[in-house]
């Protein structure tokens, strides 16, 4: 896909291996400070989650990353093009690379499973309408739905519907996959099967991965790399055996306490 390349001094700081860094990102809702000069970076075809007590900012990371929301300070960089501060033109083509898979499904309810996964390429890459059909019936083969092109949202399941929104974004063919807690919506019969179908992905495919979870096995056996968040900064990082086996800090141990 063509994206436009940011002539921003800053991009230079962006390592070829790098996909993803924040550099000193601060935000505020009012006086609360969610993100507090904050950095980061996320290596390609790197699979990195991130924990932590709820409030702690890393759902705030996500959001920024799909420019739902901005920062009071700092700088972002996607694939070495700013994605903050940039103009809505760069953002737009940065964002491009990027797909979410929010706890809400957000499925458009007026058209079928078909239309919500080919309506963003159509719409937004500029496929044409049987290219965009021809991939979404391999992804949603690939979730095992394939008999479900013609079905409304409705009529799924909320474990069928998570696997709907998982190959939507997919279908953007995006460098970034962002995982928003997408199990906590679902019946707690339906979680395994949407976390065996992301640790499929994540074994198969080279797409980053950045996920916010509190399925801790999950995080374990999936990441390269995990990252401990409190009060919007991180406080250790590390590969999963470390962070589950033996962290370092006395506020890792007690979060993992709480919720292993």
């Amino acid at each position: 896909m063509s994206v436009e390349t940011s002539k921003q001094p800053t991009d230079l700081h962006t390592t070829p291996s790098e996909l993803i860094r924040l550099e000193q990102v601060t935000k505020r809702f009012g006086s609360n400070t969610v993100l507090d000069h904050l950095d980061f970076s996320v290596q390609a075809g790197r699979h990195v989650t991130l924990i932590g007590p709820s409030g702690s900012g890393k759902t705030t990371i996500l959001r920024l990353l799909m420019t739902l929301t901005k920062p009071d300070e700092g700088t972002i960089t996607v694939d070495g093009q700013r994605l903050f501060p940039a103009s809505d033109k760069q953002c737009r083509e940065v964002r491009k690379q990027i797909g979410m898979v929010f706890q809400q499904f957000n499925l458009f309810p007026n058209m079928t499973v078909l239309r919500n996964i080919t309506e963003a390429p159509v719409t937004v890459l500029g496929l044409s309408k049987d290219e965009a059909e021809a991939r979404a019936r391999e992804l949603l083969d690939l979730v095992g739905l394939a008999d479900k092109c013609d079905a409304r949202p409705s009529q799924l399941s909320g474990g069928q519907q998570q696997r709907v929104a998982i190959a939507r974004a997919l279908a953007m063919r995006p460098k970034v996959l962002l995982l928003d807690e997408v199990t906590s919506a679902l019946d707690p019969e339906l979680v395994a099967g949407v976390l065996d179908l992301l640790r499929d992905i994540a074994r198969t495919t080279d797409i980053t991965m950045l996920c916010v979870t509190h399925e801790m096995s999950f995080a374990r056996d999936i990441s390269d790399q995990v990252l401990m968040f409190d009060s919007g900064r991180v406080i250790e990082s590390g590969p999963p055996e470390q962070i589950f086996g033996d962290p370092e800090q006395d506020r890792t141990r007690e979060f993992l306490s709480a919720v292993l």
